[in-house]
């Protein structure tokens, strides 16, 4: 079949003849375009295409870690290095030291055990967030190294 500029009527009986759809593709251009295609089949490809699309997207995780106000320095060392590999999956890294009755007094340390953290990522990984508290909680983010801010 050639391309070519059809009144509705004789590309309507074109597409009957072939035993195929008539589809609208772009009705705001001027003549409207259409093709003459199996319909069923364009569905399942526009489907499968957009399948593909989602497969392939990368999907932004935030991976959490929780240190307590007095985490040893093995327990740190550990959390550090799962740390590492999240930030090397490319996933976002939120540690945060979760401070339990009295101990809430110790903010200071929570404080500089985050910016610790942080700064031993600083080759994988970099800030998002400063340290805050936000209730009985003090947060950090970072994110990969490759991606913005």
């Amino acid at each position: 079949m050639k391309q070519g500029v059809y009144s509705l009527a004789n590309a309507l009986h074109i597409a009957e003849e072939l035993g195929l759809d008539l589809v609208l593709i772009a009705e705001t251009a001027t003549p409207p375009v259409c093709r003459v295609i199996d319909y069923s089949k364009f569905q399942y490809e526009k489907k499968k295409k957009e399948k593909e699309i989602k497969a392939h997207a990368s999907k932004n995780l935030v991976k959490e870690i929780r240190f307590g106000p007095n985490t040893d320095d093995h327990d740190f060392q550990f959390k550090l290095k799962h740390a590492k590999n999240f930030l090397q999956e490319g996933s976002k890294v939120r540690a945060y030291v979760h401070f339990r009755g009295r101990a809430i007094v110790y903010k200071e340390r929570g404080e500089l055990l985050l910016l610790t953290f942080a700064q031993q990522l600083i080759d994988v990984g970099k800030v998002e967030s400063l340290p805050k508290l936000e209730g009985k909680r003090m947060f950090i983010s970072l994110v990969p190294k490759g991606t913005k801010k």
